[in-house]
């Protein structure tokens, strides 16, 4: 494996329900490569969103850690100003549904995360253009997502996270509510933007189709790694 970006060491994720404990995730183990790309599978309620959302630093762990980057960082010993410049600068969101911004345009979307971390309109503008040319929309950049179908709201929404040049994409089902052409759309999308920049790609998906185009397949039973 080539250097590692991310590992999770014993993740675990419960839930309460009144004084009964509910484990979700049962001490789950994992290293993802520089410029790697994983799927993970697995039916419905096993934990798959859930340790997404515990390696994207959207949910804490009950136990465990969440390693990141040469520097061996530990994400979740991070004050929460910290972790938030962090999951702005290192990782990359998209998930089953796009949420675009439906008042601004689709550049002013894809700009949206660039204009927060203050970087100069300009720059963000000119990026924002590149990044809808590299998939496909450079004839629809001043259409709103209203406007746009499905799969190009979620070119839109591939486009936006990845404007500031994340280290890693995390992505939840986000080829769910496609049909075949769009999926095959965004699956091209996510191997040439992994080529391309680099980018290490992690996620879940019900999709075998899109999971047979990652490097490594994992499957998720009862919490835990079963392959």
């Amino acid at each position: 494996m080539a250097e590692v970006l991310l590992k999770a060491e014993k993740l675990k994720k419960s839930f309460f329900k009144g004084k009964v404990e509910i484990p979700v995730v049962r001490g789950v183990d994992l290293a993802l490569g520089t410029g790697e790309t994983v799927a993970i599978t697995g039916a419905s309620g096993v934990g798959k969103s859930t340790l997404l959302h515990m390696l994207g630093t959207l949910e804490a762990p009950t136990a465990g850690r969440v390693i990141f980057g040469p520097e061996k960082q530990d994400l979740f010993g991070l004050s929460e100003k910290a972790l938030s410049q962090f999951r702005n600068r290192s990782l990359g969101f998209v998930f089953q549904f796009h949420y675009l911004l439906p008042e601004f345009s689709a550049l002013e979307n894809v700009m949206m995360p660039a204009m927060i971390s203050r970087l100069p309109r300009g720059p963000a503008e000119k990026q924002a253009r590149e990044l809808l040319e590299f998939v496909g929309l450079g004839h629809r950049l001043d259409h709103r997502p209203g406007e746009l179908s499905g799969g190009e709201q979620q070119r839109v929404a591939i486009a936006r996270s990845v404007i500031l040049r994340p280290k890693l994409l995390l992505a939840d089902e986000l080829t769910g509510n496609l049909d075949s052409v769009n999926s095959a759309h965004v699956m091209d999308l996510l191997r040439r933007l992994n080529q391309s920049i680099g980018i290490s790609i992690l996620l879940v998906t019900h999709d075998q189709s899109l999971a047979k185009t990652m490097q490594r397949v994992l499957v998720m039973r009862d919490g835990q790694f079963v392959s």
